[in-house]
């Protein structure tokens, strides 16, 4: 089965991303993988500290997830799958399109804000053969209505 990897992340163009590929994998019956990594740097702190930062991190995500699924599962009727890594977000999004072979488009979401920088395009633009399937960037301030259209 054909896959969308979409990022989850606490920026508002997240948001756009994820309805963008609920939509297009409610119409092209695929399925959807939401990928939220852990920075490393948020856990490196003493030995049960970092445990409970970790386990902290995971109810967040995993409650923030819960928000974009309960809608993918009602809307366009996709059942997300979540996956949680640690590491830095450009390279842990790699390895994830690297092992799960069926993963055919990355959705990145973009921020209007033309002073900000997306790490992880800015990362993938380097070296764009390092991703070895398609990626579609996602205005953030984009219509719900247009998204519609465009999917």
């Amino acid at each position: 089965m054909r896959k969308f990897l979409v990022l989850l992340d606490d920026s508002r163009e997240c948001l756009n991303a994820m309805r963008f590929a609920a939509m297009r994998a409610a119409k092209t019956q695929a399925g959807v993988v939401i990928l939220s990594v852990i920075p490393a740097d948020e856990i490196q702190h003493g030995f049960g500290v970092a445990d409970v930062m970790r386990a902290e991190a995971r109810e967040r995500i995993e409650a923030h997830f819960e928000v974009f699924a309960k809608w993918m599962r009602s809307r366009p009727g996709v059942e997300p799958v979540l996956v949680i890594w640690e590491g830095d977000p450009a390279e842990e999004l790699l390895a994830h399109v690297a092992e799960d072979g069926e993963i055919g488009v990355v959705i990145l979401g973009l921020s209007s804000d033309k002073s900000s920088q997306n790490p992880i395009l800015v990362r993938l633009l380097r070296d764009p053969t390092a991703l070895p399937c398609a990626i579609t960037l996602v205005p953030g301030d984009m219509s719900k209505e247009r998204l519609d259209t465009i999917t």
